[in-house]
């Protein structure tokens, strides 16, 4: 299989990033078609939640109409996180932001990153066997995923140092 092929087999665009990758430095990648829909979901629940504290009958006091807007505030701010994940490339390392973890990565421990088709995001595979998710790059957003992904490796490619663990006699 190709070194800049995922677990699919399917070949991932390395033209794109060619160059002197220190000068791009650093790089930010965030789901587009996950922030979209979250946004639009904050918006419509905090506005039902005004304008149902608007429309309340009359013997709902001032206290329960603000608490139901306060309920919308906290709904949207919980919501909030789901338009969290985002991955930072740095000279000094990779940025993971998932939903409530943020993990920081030097180069040298990173062995390669795939998105195998129909997966919802990309798995980073980390020098210590361990995979983990990274929800800044998402298969929804299609050949933009894709592109990112291939950006992504080549900066591995380039700068991680670590090889595949080595399977030890038990």
């Amino acid at each position: 299989m190709p070194a800049n092929s995922d677990h699919t087999g399917r070949e991932a665009d390395v033209s794109a990033v060619s160059g002197d990758s220190h000068s791009r430095l650093p790089v930010t990648w965030r789901p587009r078609q996950a922030r979209i829909v979250v946004y639009a979901l904050i918006v419509a629940a905090v506005t039902t939640m005004v304008v149902l504290a608007v429309i309340l009958p009359d013997n709902w006091q001032l206290t329960d109409r603000l608490l139901m807007v306060a309920f919308g505030g906290v709904l949207g701010w919980a919501m909030s996180l789901l338009a969290r994940p985002k991955i930072v490339a740095t000279q000094s390392g990779l940025t993971v932001v998932n939903l409530v973890r943020t993990r920081v990565l030097a180069w040298p421990e990173i062995i390669d990153a795939r998105m195998p088709e129909g997966e919802p995001w990309v798995s980073v595979d980390i020098a210590d066997g361990t995979c983990l998710p990274a929800m800044g790059i998402q298969s929804a957003d299609g050949q933009r995923a894709w592109e990112h992904l291939a950006q992504l490796r080549t900066m591995i490619a380039e700068w991680g140092e670590a090889s595949a663990p080595e399977d030890t006699p038990d």
